[in-house]
């Protein structure tokens, strides 16, 4: 038992030894990791103040911007905003920046408006935004541009799947009209129409549209005249459409045949003015026939 005790102690001494070993050998690098660990945890939370802090300041004078402009004090909005852009933190750059765009096309300055949209398209990563910017210069160029500079902007926008196709395909549609191309432009709102994503606004919208232009005489031969156009026109202004399909697709569709439908109470009205058939009915016997009557009961009455 003795000899065993010793062997223990022996044991333990030398483990003792070697755990002493070990920490002097790698004490420096795990106190390193640990300060290491701490710095950085100290390096992210200062960080992140520092860039809440410039974004709450980014924040407060984008909406400083806003107000300006609300007030109709431009000038004054373009160097709030053109701080923004320059000292600006996360986001709010971009968002002054298209908000820049707007300022100058509010002030007339479509060109430059214009400009400012296609160099957002340009220099932005995300799709989402660049689409954005794209088809708001095209809305600028409706009507301050041509038809292939509508295209350039939203024709690839307007295909199926991306998000704003349908305000792209409302801008083209827009364009086409004002270029003349009718039935192009009756494709487009149709499309925007037909689309399942439509909101009902942009949908009566549409509806509008094309109601226009068959009251114009625009599209398609085989169209009903120009006061169901403008029937369908009315329900849409004064907002009696349940859902907008059930009075623009049947005006769009109905065949030219029906429109004389509405006169059939004409071909009525010369049977109903026979002058032969009307006075015998009116010259009835019966009443002649009961004139007598009353005086054989009133001279029982007498007596």
């Amino acid at each position: 038992m003795s000899q065993d005790n010793i062997f223990r102690e022996v044991d333990e001494e030398l483990r003792s030894d070697r755990m002493r070993a070990f920490w002097r050998r790698f004490a420096p690098y795990v106190i390193g990791a640990a300060v290491a660990v701490v710095a950085l945890v100290a390096v992210n939370e200062g960080w992140t103040w520092y860039h809440s802090n410039n974004a709450a300041s980014s924040s407060d004078e984008l909406y400083a911007a806003f107000d300006l402009i609300e007030g109709g004090d431009l000038a004054a909005a373009q160097t709030q905003l053109d701080k923004v852009i320059a000292d600006g933190s996360g986001s709010y750059p971009v968002l002054a920046e298209f908000r820049k765009a707007g300022v100058l096309a509010k002030e007339g300055q479509t060109t430059e408006a214009v400009a400012a949209y296609d160099a957002l398209a340009n220099n932005q990563s995300n799709a989402h935004l660049r689409e954005l910017a794209l088809v708001l210069a095209g809305n600028l160029l409706i009507d301050n541009g041509t038809l292939s500079d509508v295209e350039s902007r939203v024709g690839s926008i307007a295909a199926e799947g991306s998000p704003m196709r349908n305000a792209a395909r409302e801008a083209l549609g827009l364009a086409q009209y004002k270029a003349g191309n009718f039935d192009a432009a009756q494709a487009s709102f149709e499309a925007v129409l037909n689309d399942g994503m439509s909101q009902s606004t942009v949908r009566n919208r549409m509806g509008y549209y094309l109601a226009q232009l068959l009251s114009q005489g625009a599209i398609a031969e085989n169209t009903t005249d120009a006061e169901a156009a403008a029937t369908a026109i009315d329900a849409i202004v004064n907002d009696n459409i349940p859902a907008l399909d059930d009075v623009v697709a049947p005006v769009i569709n109905a065949p030219a045949v029906e429109a004389p439908a509405p006169q059939a109470p004409a071909t009525e009205t010369p049977a109903a003015a026979t002058p032969a058939e009307v006075v015998p009915e009116a010259a009835a016997p019966a009443p002649a026939t009961d004139a007598p009557a009353a005086p054989t009961e009133a001279e029982p009455a007498a007596q």
